[in-house]
């Protein structure tokens, strides 16, 4: 673990750098033709030209990353999220090349990154899992109609393979069924080299809990209490806060217990997030996902324990068991929000905004706020990779505090040259309704003439 690459890119590859140095590892960062000037390339020891702008061709380029690794002496991988985290023939090549896969095991990643398989493991260890199908292969659609009767209107039709509401696609009734699931296995097979897919039960007024867990390897797993993640626009993440608003302590602890109970049956390593989809309206819950992987959202869990999650993997994959760290010793203090900051037009259904970042002004550190990104004013953000910017990280002892505090924020964040989310996420965060807790992943829709005026 002396030198360390860093498999990616922007805010990601910047956060595990500054757990690495740190620890005083070398690091080495890698670089498409797009980031040849970028902010992870500059904060790395050294750099690696990999490919072109084109992901596939570069971040994606498994030759290219072990070539980086060899070619600079690297002694061990940390993919972050996105691109190869959980692709577990990666995570296999790496540690047969005799490099530290700083992350689960390629099985592991492998028995969770399916979603069928995940759905079995989870009921196996006893989690609510929601109605389901079996899988349909590309093309291979006979059966569909019945199976989506037997589930129930509306469903869901999901990508095996897919994650981070990436092919993911609602279905009203059978009239749209059958389209729409042609179209979503041709978006899967083009994005992720499987189109299978399933069919999934949809809950109307649900909300997005997950639970992140951390396993040592051996069967012992703990979890760092859950966050919500209900802020959504096209099935994707935009506010997160710990602990979830209104959520009763009972039911937090349930999926707490499932959550830790599940890593603990796969002998899971390192840090992982176990998703869950919650009613609204009962609070009855089921497993959604698994990812095995950091989480964008991690830093408002390490707010709130004062754990480095980056740095405990970085540790526990260097060889060290981790002994001392129990569940009773991880305590929970106050309360944290984060906010994406993107550069896309709300207004235009949160379309990307490539550009130059003519000014790039964010809240300055300190007093319980943190800022994570990856870019720097001056930099152009270009259409090739996702649009995120920064993640702006409020921590407080109350709720409320922390939300003064985001607003506080989120009015020193001043951007231009590109479109953005600021004034999207000021809505939020100000909006009556989100100050009540009031939060389900239908509420940028439910709210759009007030978000989005």
């Amino acid at each position: 673990m002396n030198k360390i690459l860093i498999a990616n890119r922007g805010e990601i590859a910047c956060r595990v750098l500054r757990s690495a140095h740190a620890l005083g590892a070398r690091t080495v960062a890698v670089y498409s033709d797009a980031d040849r000037d970028a902010l992870h390339v500059a904060s790395a020891h050294e750099a690696v030209h990999i490919g072109p702008a084109k992901a596939a061709e570069s971040y994606l380029n498994v030759e290219a990353l072990l070539a980086a690794a060899a070619s600079t002496g690297a002694t061990a991988i940390h993919p972050g999220y996105g691109f190869l985290a959980e692709n577990a023939a990666f995570a296999a090549r790496v540690i047969a090349a005799g490099l530290v896969w700083v992350g689960p095991t390629p099985e592991q990643i492998d028995a969770m990154g399916d979603k069928e398989r995940a759905r079995r493991s989870a009921s196996a260890a006893g989690l609510p899992v929601v109605p389901g199908s079996p899988r349909f292969a590309l093309d291979e659609l006979e059966g569909l109609e019945a199976a989506a009767a037997a589930v129930g209107y509306p469903l869901l039709v999901k990508a095996s393979a897919g994650g981070g509401g990436i092919g993911m696609r609602l279905v009203e009734g059978e009239a749209q069924l059958r389209k729409t699931t042609q179209a979503t296995q041709s978006m899967a097979a083009r994005s992720f080299g499987d189109g299978t897919i399933f069919l999934e039960r949809y809950i109307p007024r649900a909300r997005h809990v997950e639970i992140q867990v951390f396993g040592f390897g051996d069967g012992r797993a703990i979890h760092l209490f859950e966050r919500d993640c209900s802020i959504q626009r096209r099935y994707q993440k935009v506010v997160e806060e710990t602990r979830a608003p209104g959520l009763p302590d009972a039911v937090r602890a349930q999926m707490a217990n499932a959550a830790t109970a599940l890593a603990a049956s796969q002998h899971y390593r390192g840090a992982g997030t176990v998703e869950f989809i919650v009613d609204a309206e009962t609070f009855e819950f089921f497993f959604l996902e698994m990812n095995t992987r950091i989480q964008v959202e991690h830093p408002i869990t390490e707010c709130v324990t004062g754990l480095d999650l980056v740095e405990l993997q970085l540790r526990l994959a260097g060889g060290e068991a981790l002994a001392g760290l129990t569940q009773a010793q991880v305590k929970l203090t106050g309360h944290a929000v984060e906010c994406r900051l993107y550069a896309e037009n709300p207004a235009k259904m949160f379309l990307p905004s490539p550009g130059k970042l003519v000014k790039f002004q964010l809240p300055s550190p300190g007093d319980g706020v943190r800022v994570d990104t990856g870019v720097r004013e001056g930099d152009t953000i270009t259409p090739y990779y996702d649009p995120m910017l920064a993640k702006i990280i409020c921590h407080a002892p109350t709720r409320a505090a922390a939300l003064a505090k985001m607003t506080l924020a989120l009015a020193a964040t001043q951007v231009e040259g590109i479109w953005t989310n600021v004034e999207f996420l000021r809505r939020v965060i100000a909006h009556p309704a989100f100050e009540r807790g009031a939060v389900f992943t239908g509420f940028i829709e439910a709210h759009k003439a007030d978000l989005l005026a």
